[in-house]
């Protein structure tokens, strides 16, 4: 699976709420309400993330998750960042 170019990232992004591109990651913030639904957040993408063998990077400040998407090997992003993405919007909008 090619890694898109930045054409193709930006086509993409159309369909995909809240995500935005720098360097070679798509990156996404989610605000809850409070330390322990952001882990329980957290612990649903991980699942989630293991199943597809698609691991994003997460940071956590508090409430806030910070998700970044690249597919390394492609050194770039991929049909699956985009598809993990959709995939981390719908747990999130569940969580909400």
């Amino acid at each position: 699976m090619a890694a898109f170019s930045k054409a193709e990232i930006q086509q993409k992004l159309k369909e995909a709420q809240g995500w935005s591109h720098m360097g070679k990651s798509l990156h996404k913030k989610y605000t809850l309400k409070s330390f322990m639904p952001a882990i329980n957040l957290v612990n649903r993408i991980a699942a989630v993330a293991e199943k597809e063998a698609h691991h994003p990077d997460i940071s956590i400040n508090y409430n806030i998750i910070a998700i970044s998407l690249s597919t390394h090997s492609e050194g770039g992003v991929t049909q699956k960042d985009f598809d993990l993405a959709r995939k981390i919007d719908q747990l999130a909008s569940e969580n909400s």
